[in-house]
């Protein structure tokens, strides 16, 4: 049953590789990378946050501050330094905890506080902190620390630098998700910083069970501002038996009314309005049985024109001890307001399975928001104080929903598997193309690389497509992504880690080639062939005749009839001669710039009318860069054709004429450097060039390495002791230690291999 699990989940491996692999370097060379590590080179992220109405860029590190502005060429950025309080560092090391790594201010939170603040918060050392920073209007540059400002920030921000949390600024009120003491343990969702007294939620373990947050955000329900709600979105472990065998950890949707005020004599300054559902990711498998994608890794809302209803991507991980596997599933508000509608989950004991609760509920329904539906005309329920105790006591019970939230298709858009990195954040671009919209979906993995990816759904097939479109090493060294923030209205992505923070553009359409069926291969929704250049697709009215773009086929054989190269896309006509030598071993390169395509080789030897294809053997073997001859022979010998086919397209990208030395021409070679030598010895003015001896190495394979050593020996060295012997023929110097390292210097000239002395 495994095997078949992760054969299922392992299929279309040629769709799962990027077509484009872009490095560290490549980023930056074509300018669609900005680097920045802070004036001591590194950061040590912990926040971040885009600020697209004042167009700045503020992060939060380990005892300090930074703002970037982004409408200039260059960051000129700022820099406030915050540290721990006096004695918090000492009381931190104290208490045990390490002085390098937890014995900081690490700024976590950063929220806009209103037109001229921003509300930041630091762990203070294992001892929280909050504080507002002046950041002025928009078009100013301004960043410092209010210190009067300054207050405790218990229930407002993690004491940890890396315990996951999550938090949300609304209506002048501070929504987070967290552990809120010293040793992490009392988990809890905590509303603070209004003129509201602050609500928490109950410690009952069946609300929040060890819970990770990952995400929150307030989403309005419909146009009744009354019944605004915080959702948050989280991991925690589950209660048997709705854990299920071996699935400890359920992914949650938690939500809570914005006007929820507490009970009157239960849940007094605790949330009345609490209520959590699962989510469901999991791909169906022959044998009936799901696999389950349980841990919640990142989520982000992809919201509409409108404003209303946004779409929630989630990402998620498995918790299997065999495969490490990652999966993205996308879920309808419609579909979680249906289920927090629904039925109520209800357990005898906790041995009993769980089931629908079958009595009667109670009015106001538990969870609803005090609104125009439960203010009607003798029901004067316009608070949840004014709430009755059973309405509150059954909420308290009954926390979580019977159903689950299904995703949309009810199964993942996106699975990996089988990779050698985590995925760790998403953000998502919803992109006009010439057919529609899509969604580009972009991933930050634990190794500094960000992947770009579409997937939608092809013709009646119930599991969707993906195509990885790039993989961006956006950091030099391999270091876990952390934050990603998008903005659409200046193409970027800013992506944070320990080392920095990084400008990507979203898009650089050039870097796909110079042809039409490159940029049609590419399906790229950000890019189009305008008949001249593969450029930034602008959606319009009006249809133009050289916009061509094919992102759910990529078939340049229809989009790029009559377009330059014609079928063949690279223009290679010439072929580049390669010379190889009997007995010994050849390679030919070829390196298609798709990982996707197939790659076929064909010969046309010299008597042959048409080309074959090549047969590899074992002694011919194709490998991911080309050719490899492990013995080369005569009949070898012909033009070599490297083909690759690409969603039906096929193309040549390299055209080498091998022509084989035989081993005979290679010995009369040797011979006639033999002759030479001779004279040379007879005249030592004359001295041999180092271009006959490149030459030789060009023509000499593996197998005749103890020929170069002879030649290097005869040509190179016995010449250059000779005439260094003419310079001092005393046998004193020779015995000093000056002498004793000239000779071992010597002794090492011989017993170097060829490619170390061509190097010199």
């Amino acid at each position: 049953m495994l095997g078949s699990v992760l054969v299922t989940l392992g299929a279309g491996k040629s769709s799962s590789l990027p077509r484009l692999q872009l490095s560290y370097r490549d980023l930056l060379a074509t300018n669609r990378s900005t680097i920045f590590l802070g004036p001591r080179g590194k950061l040590d992220l912990r926040a971040l946050y885009l600020d697209e109405y004042r167009d700045r860029l503020f992060l939060g590190g380990r005892d300090t501050l930074y703002s970037l502005r982004l409408d200039q060429a260059g960051p000129d950025p700022k820099e406030i330094l915050w540290p721990p309080r006096p004695g918090q560092k000492e009381e931190c090391i104290l208490k045990g905890r390490d002085p390098l790594t937890e014995c900081a201010n690490y700024v976590r939170v950063l929220h806009p506080y209103n037109r001229t603040h921003l509300l930041a918060c630091g762990t203070g050392a294992f001892q929280p902190l909050c504080a507002l920073v002046a950041v002025g209007h928009r078009g100013e540059h301004v960043l410092s620390l209010d210190q009067a400002s300054v207050e405790g920030g218990r229930g407002r921000c993690p004491h940890e630098p890396d315990r996951p949390f999550s938090s949300t600024f609304v209506g002048g009120e501070l929504y987070t998700g967290l552990t809120a003491d010293f040793l992490g343990r009392e988990a809890v969702l905590f509303r603070s910083g209004g003129a509201r007294p602050a609500l928490r939620s109950d410690t009952d373990q069946s609300l929040l069970h060890d819970p990770r947050f990952v995400g929150a955000a307030l989403i309005p329900d419909n146009a009744d501002r009354d019944n605004d709600k915080v959702y948050f979105f989280f991991s925690e472990a589950a209660a048997p038996p709705e854990g299920g065998s071996g699935r400890a950890i359920v992914s949650r949707v938690g939500r809570i009314c914005v006007n929820d005020a507490g009970g009157q004599r239960v849940l007094v300054n605790k949330w009345s309005t609490f209520l959590k559902a699962r989510l469901i990711c999991s791909v169906p498998t022959p044998g009936g049985i799901d696999t389950y994608f349980d841990q919640l890794e990142d989520v982000f809302l992809l919201w509409p024109k409108d404003g209303k209803s946004p779409e929630v991507y989630a990402l998620f991980s498995t918790l299997s001890a065999v495969f490490q596997g990652f999966a993205v599933c996308v879920y309808h508000m419609a579909d979680i307001w249906e289920v927090f509608n629904g039925p109520f989950a209800h357990r005898d004991g906790p041995q009993h399975q769980w089931g629908p609760y079958g009595g009667k509920v109670p009015f106001p329904r538990p969870g609803v928001c005090p609104s125009k539906t439960t203010t009607q005309p003798g029901r004067p329920f316009g608070s949840t104080k004014d709430y009755p105790d059973d309405v509150l006591q059954f909420t308290r019970a009954h926390p979580l929903m019977f159903r689950s939230v299904l995703p949309r298709h009810g199964r993942p858009i996106l699975v990996k598997t089988h990779q050698p990195y985590r995925l760790l954040q998403i953000v998502v671009d919803r992109v006009e193309a010439e057919d529609g919209a899509y969604d580009v979906i972009f991933l930050g993995t634990d190794a500094g690389s960000v992947l770009k990816v579409i997937a939608f759904q092809t013709g009646k097939s119930v599991q969707p497509e993906e195509v990885i479109l790039e993989e961006m090493q956006v950091f030099k060294v391999p270091t876990p992504i952390l934050e990603m923030e998008i903005s659409v209205k200046r193409q970027m992505l800013y992506v944070g880690s320990r080392l920095g923070v990084a400008q990507l553009r979203l898009h650089r359409c050039e870097t796909y080639g110079n042809a039409c069926a490159e940029c049609c291969l590419a399906r790229d929704p950000y890019c189009a062939w305008d008949g001249d250049t593969c450029t930034r697709y602008q959606p319009s009215s009006a249809k133009r005749r050289f916009r061509r773009q094919d992102i759910r086929h990529g078939n340049p054989a229809l989009q790029c009839l009559g377009q330059s190269h014609g079928g063949d896309v690279m223009g290679i006509t010439e072929a580049t001669v390669v010379f190889g030598t009997e007995h010994n071993s050849t390679f030919l390169e070829c390196r298609p710039k798709s990982p996707q395509a197939t790659v076929h080789w064909f010969v046309q030897r010299p008597k042959d009318e048409q080309p074959d294809q090549v047969k590899t053997d074992e002694r011919i073997l194709q490998t991911e860069h080309g050719l490899l001859f492990r013995r080369l022979n005569r009949l070898d010998a012909g033009t070599y054709s490297c083909k690759t086919l690409e969603h039906g397209f096929a193309q040549t990208v390299a055209r080498l004429a091998l022509e084989v030395i035989g081993a005979e021409q290679l010995e009369g070679l040797f011979l006639r450097e033999h002759g030479e030598e001779e004279s040379i010895s007879k005249n030592s003015a004359s001295v041999p060039s180092r271009a006959w001896y490149k030459d030789i190495l060009q023509l000499i394979g593996y197998a005749n390495l103890p020929r170069v050593e002879e030649y290097c020996e005869r040509v190179w060295c016995v010449d250059r002791y000779r005439r260094k012997g003419k310079q001092s023929k005393s046998k004193t110097w020779l015995g000093t230690d000056l002498g004793k390292k000239a000779k071992s210097r010597a002794q090492g000239e011989r017993n170097r291999t060829p490619r170390e002395v061509e190097a010199t």
